[in-house]
C-alpha cells in the first residue's frame, strides 16, 4: 500500500488502480496468494493517497481555483496533507489486519489451469543452449545487406530480432526482409541445427560473441519485446503439405518457428524442411505485438497457448522514463506555484502527447464524451455539436432546435 501511496498522491486513483492491477495479478501469481488479498488494499491505498495533496482529486483543482477567482485565498498544494497523511496511516493499519481475511490461497481449479511460464517452455523445449547473442564489427560482410537477402545463406541459423544502439538506450528491431544491417547491430540468434557451431559462424561473418542473460533463458531480458507462442495447424490451413520454409510464416506475421511437435514427439532435425501435416504444433518466436496479431487473425494456424508472461508486457515500456518526467515536472509546477493548477495539468499533458506516452486514439477513448448540463444528459457532446455545425434540429434532441 505504502507504494501505491506513493504516485496516488498525485495522480488520478482510477489511473493509479490501472496500472498497479497488472503488478498485483503477477505478485499473486508467483506467489500463490489470492487477488482479493491484495486488490482491496490495492484500491485502499489510492482512494485515500488522493486526499494528501491539491492535485490527485478533481473536485480540489476546480475549488480551489474558484476560491482564487472569487477573492478567496486558495488551496495550497499541501493543504491537505496534515489531514489526508494521517488518515492513510490509519487505513494502512486497518488493512494490514484484514487483509488476511480477505482471501486464501490460489484454489485448486486455477492452479490446475494456469498458463504455461516462458522458462518452462524453454526447458522443456531444450532453447537455452540455442541462444547466441552477437555483434557486427567492422568488415563483416553483413554490413549494408538487407535481412531479406540474407535468408538463403543463413541456413541452420534464425534471427530472432535486432539490438540497434541509440544514444540513449537500445532499440530492439524487428527482422523485416527490408531492414539494412549495420556495423554495432546486435544479433540474437537461434541456431537450431545441431551441426552447426557458433564459432564458425563467429568467424565466418566477423562478429562478436556477446553474454546472454545470467539466468541463461532464451533471451528472457528480453521477455518485454520478445514472447512465444504455440499454435496448431488445422484441417482447412493452407499450409498443410508445405514445409515449414514454404508456411511463410515470418513473411506474413513477422513470427518465426523454432520448433515442431508431432504428437509427442519433437522434430529436432531439419526442421525447415520438414512438411507440415493436421494436428502438427508449432513453437513460434517474435514480438508480443505480433503474436496478438496472430490470435486475432486466425487463418493459417490456431493459436494455442501463449506463456503467461505475455500478459506483463507493458504497452509502452521505452516511454516510461518520458512519462516520469512529464509528471514530476508537472508536480513541481503545481507545487511551486510557478503556474496555475489548471495550466500546469494541460502542459503535463502536452508533454505526454509529445514524448509519445499516450496516442489520440486512447486519450479519446478515455473521455466521457458527456454533455453537462444539457437537457438530456446521455447526449453525447460530440453528437450536439455535430447537429449544430449542420444548423438543424439534432435527431435525438428534437426539444433544442439548434439555429
Amino acid at each position: 500500500m505504502r507504494i501505491v501511496a506513493g504516485p496516488g498522491a498525485f495522480m488520478s486513483s482510477t489511473a493509479v488502480v490501472a496500472i498497479f492491477i497488472p503488478v498485483v495479478l503477477r505478485l499473486c501469481r508467483n506467489s500463490g496468494l489470492a487477488p482479493s488479498s491484495l486488490m482491496m488494499p490495492l484500491s485502499t491505498a489510492a482512494l485515500i493517497s488522493a486526499m494528501v495533496t491539491l492535485m490527485a482529486t478533481s473536485p480540489n483543482l476546480v475549488v480551489g481555483p474558484e476560491l482564487t477567482r472569487r477573492g478567496h485565498e486558495g488551496f495550497g498544494f499541501f493543504a491537505f496533507t496534515p489531514f489526508g497523511l494521517p488518515i492513510l496511516a490509519l487505513a494502512i493499519l486497518y488493512m494490514m489486519v484484514a487483509r488476511r481475511f480477505l482471501g486464501g490461497g490460489v484454489g485448486a481449479e486455477t492452479a490446475r489451469h494456469r498458463r504455461p511460464r516462458l522458462q518452462e517452455r524453454i526447458t522443456a523445449d531444450g532453447l537455452a543452449e540455442r541462444a547466441h547473442r552477437v555483434r557486427i564489427t567492422a568488415g563483416s560482410p553483413l554490413i549494408g545487406k538487407r535481412f531479406g537477402d540474407l535468408r538463403g545463406t543463413m541456413r541452420g541459423v534464425t534471427l530472432i530480432a535486432i539490438e540497434r544502439p541509440l544514444r540513449f538506450g537500445v532499440d530492439t528491431l524487428r527482422p523485416l526482409p527490408e531492414r539494412t544491417l549495420e556495423e554495432g547491430d546486435v544479433l540474437l540468434l537461434d541456431i537450431f541445427e545441431p551441426e552447426i557451431d557458433i564459432e564458425t559462424v563467429r568467424c565466418d561473418l566477423k562478429l562478436d560473441r556477446l553474454p546472454l542473460d545470467p539466468s541463461g533463458g532464451y533471451f528472457t531480458d528480453r521477455q518485454h519485446e520478445i514472447g512465444m507462442a504455440e499454435v496448431i495447424v488445422h484441417a482447412e490451413s493452407p499450409v498443410v503439405g508445405r514445409t515449414v520454409d514454404g508456411a511463410l510464416l515470418r513473411d506474413s506475421h513477422n513470427l518465426a518457428v523454432i520448433g515442431l511437435r508431432r504428437g509427442r514427439d519433437v522434430v529436432a532435425k531439419g526442421l525447415r524442411a520438414e512438411r507440415l501435416r493436421v494436428g502438427d504444433t508449432l513453437l513460434l518466436v517474435g514480438f508480443g505485438s505480433d503474436i496478438a496479431r496472430l490470435g486475432a487473425s486466425g487463418g493459417k494456424v490456431v493459436l494455442l497457448n501463449v506463456p503467461a508472461e505475455l500478459e506483463d508486457v507493458p504497452p509502452a515500456a521505452t516511454k516510461a522514463p518520458h512519462a516520469v518526467a512529464s509528471l514530476g515536472l508537472t508536480v513541481v509546477l503545481m507545487a511551486t506555484g510557478v503556474l496555475p493548477i489548471v495550466q500546469a495539468a494541460l502542459i503535463g499533458c502536452l508533454l505526454m502527447g509529445l514524448f509519445g506516452c499516450v496516442d489520440f486514439a486512447s486519450a479519446h477513448r478515455s473521455i466521457d464524451w458527456k454533455s453537462p448540463g444539457s437537457h438530456r444528459r446521455d447526449a453525447p457532446l460530440l453528437h450536439r455539436a455535430a447537429a449544430y455545425r449542420r444548423r438543424r434540429p439534432c435527431r435525438r434532441c428534437r426539444a433544442v432546435r439548434l439555429g
